[in-house]
C-alpha cells in the first residue's frame, strides 16, 4: 500500500497484519491513528481559540476491533491524551478536549462510540 504522499511507501498490508502477526499495518491502526492525529491538531486549534499555546500535546488512540452476529466491527475507539498546556486550568483543558473528540472531522466522520481520558501536566 502506498498514498500519494509518499508518507506509507510500498507498506505491507494484509489480512495477517490485522489477525497474526504480519509486519505492516491495517484498515483499524490507519483509522485509530488518523482519530488521534485529527484530535491532537483539533485540541490544539481548540486550545488557540481560547488564549492557551500547548507545548506538547500526545494522543494514543485504540480501536477496538470485535467480531459481531453481523461480522466484524470497530466497536470502540480510546484516545488516551496528555498535554502540556502552559497557563490552563483543568476545567479550560476539559472543555477544549471535549469541543475536540466532538468536532474533529475524523470523528464526525465514524460511527463508532469514542471515549476519552485526558490529563493536563
Amino acid at each position: 500500500m502506498t498514498t500519494d504522499s509518499g508518507v506509507l511507501s510500498a507498506t505491507q498490508y494484509s489480512f495477517r497484519t490485522r489477525f497474526a502477526e504480519g509486519v505492516g499495518t491495517n484498515p483499524d491502526e490507519l483509522i485509530a491513528a488518523s482519530l488521534g492525529g485529527c484530535f491532537s491538531m483539533a485540541l490544539s486549534n481548540e486550545l488557540g481559540l481560547s488564549g492557551f499555546h500547548p507545548e506538547r500535546i500526545e494522543t494514543t488512540a485504540t480501536a477496538i476491533l470485535e467480531s459481531l452476529a453481523t461480522g466484524w466491527a470497530i466497536t470502540r475507539i480510546q484516545l488516551d491524551v496528555h498535554a502540556i498546556v502552559p497557563d490552563a486550568s483543568t476545567s479550560a483543558f476539559m472543555e477544549a478536549a471535549l469541543l475536540a473528540k466532538i468536532n474533529c472531522p475524523i470523528s464526525r466522520l465514524l460511527n463508532t462510540t469514542i471515549g476519552m481520558a485526558a490529563s493536563l501536566n
